[in-house]
């Protein structure tokens, strides 16, 4: 990892010391994936069948997996697994649960009262990744406040083929219908609707850059989408009295997840980022990924300042997607941190806890998102909406205040809409 002094860059240098790799987008990936999408759009269930043979070597030995479907093939896993999934399904339930929204009800004025309430969106599709694992702890952070919210239509694609160990979690987390469908069709499946799969209002789940763009697409359609994803990425804020080996852990934690993650050190010193630096070589010898966590760091910097203070306002200026603070007092610095997807406080918090079962959601906001997103909760599936209910008198109470500002508006008929029921009450 390279070590740069943040007080010696100039200006631009600082930029680019924060600059993440180029999302590639190019005119042939825009195409390729419009090219898909209307595909599935005009051949429905055929379209995703030849789009499996073409991109995922073979159709599906079904198209639909219902929810017992999914709970016979997930009875196959260890016990030690369900057990593990079963108790992050309990921390997440406890996190989620308290989020559920309590409508709120305001009388602004004698006789007119406005009203906050909230709803669950009617149908949610989920996109779990495929790769070289199975990523069970995408199913949980997302079909599980899915389930909570109250969401009545809940299914999911992931790419063939589907682990049993995916299918326990989507079965225990209550997901109605498992398609394994990948890539962009998937997206397509579930924004325009197939005979099989149903048309859903919002899609969430990260993936590939075709489901990025996919996802891209239809939501200028018409289909909500949760966030834009891009690669993974985490900052570690550490004082010289952190260690250095926990650090270099959750550094690289973050950097095997893809040779385009990025993972970030703003510390104190030279000496703590070079301990560092020897901490990360020890330890990327013994993964299995080595080869692409070490690409990734390839891409990352150590910075090194002068201050925590000047350390938050480096963090603040990166917008991490994680944010580890290793520092004596690390809640100390919680107010002055003001752009992050998920933060980690004091050494005894890896970011692998937030990842898999600590009960917050890992689907965060990458690529500087965190400065105005925030990360996936329970309010990502519902949708809010105001009531407002006057009395006579309360119209009564308001006409003069309406009246006025839509006359300086020029809006004649809304005035009117006023004006006609005080006529009634003359």
């Amino acid at each position: 990892m390279k070590v740069l002094n943040w007080n010696q860059l100039c200006d631009t240098e600082q930029t680019l010391a924060l600059a993440r790799a180029d999302q590639v987008q190019s005119r042939d990936l825009t195409q390729a994936v419009a090219a898909i999408l209307d595909q599935v759009r005009r051949g429905g269930d055929n379209a995703l069948l030849e789009l499996s043979e073409k991109f995922d070597g073979g159709r599906p030995d079904a198209l639909a997996y219902d929810n017992d479907e999914l709970g016979r093939r997930g009875q196959r896993i260890d016990a030690s697994l369900k057990a593990a999934i079963d108790a992050a399904i309990d921390n997440l339930t406890a996190f989620h649960d308290a989020q559920q929204f309590q409508p709120v009800r305001v009388e602004t004025q004698p006789g007119v009262v406005c009203e906050l309430r909230s709803e669950a969106i009617e149908r949610v599709g989920l996109y779990v990744p495929g790769g070289s694992a199975p990523l069970v702890s995408s199913v949980l952070m997302q079909a599980l406040p899915a389930k909570l919210a109250g969401c009545d239509v809940r299914v999911m694609t992931t790419p063939p083929p589907v682990s049993d160990a995916i299918c326990y979690a989507a079965w225990r987390c209550g997901v109605q219908q498992l398609f394994p469908i990948g890539g962009a069709q998937a997206i397509a499946a579930l924004a325009f609707g197939t005979e099989t799969v149903p048309k859903v209002d919002k899609i969430f789940g990260p993936g590939n850059r075709f489901v990025t763009e996919a996802k891209t697409q239809v939501s200028q359609s018409g289909t909500a989408i949760d966030m834009p994803a891009g690669p993974s990425e985490v900052l570690v804020i550490a004082d010289d009295d952190a260690n250095p080996e926990f650090v270099a852990a959750d550094l690289l934690s973050q950097a095997e997840h893809g040779e385009d993650s990025q993972a970030m050190l703003v510390c104190l010193s030279d000496s703590f980022a070079e301990r560092v630096n020897a901490a990360l070589v020890s330890q990327l010898t013994t993964l299995s990924r080595k080869e692409i966590a070490a690409a990734a760091l390839s891409q990352s910097r150590a910075l090194v300042v002068e201050s925590l203070a000047q350390a938050c306002e480096v963090s603040n200026a990166y917008g991490p997607e994680h944010l580890i603070v290793q520092t004596q007092a690390p809640r100390e610095l919680l107010g002055t941190l003001r752009a992050a997807g998920s933060i980690f406080l004091g050494p005894w918090s890896p970011e692998s806890v937030g990842d898999y079962a600590s009960g917050t959601n890992h689907v965060l906001p990458t690529y500087g998102a965190s400065r105005s997103a925030s990360s996936l909760s329970l309010a990502d599936f519902c949708r809010r909406y105001t009531v407002q209910e006057l009395s006579r008198d309360g119209l009564k109470g308001l006409a003069p205040t309406v009246i006025a500002l839509a006359d300086a508006e020029g809006l004649d008929a809304h005035a009117k809409a006023v004006s006609l029921r005080m006529a009634q009450l003359d």
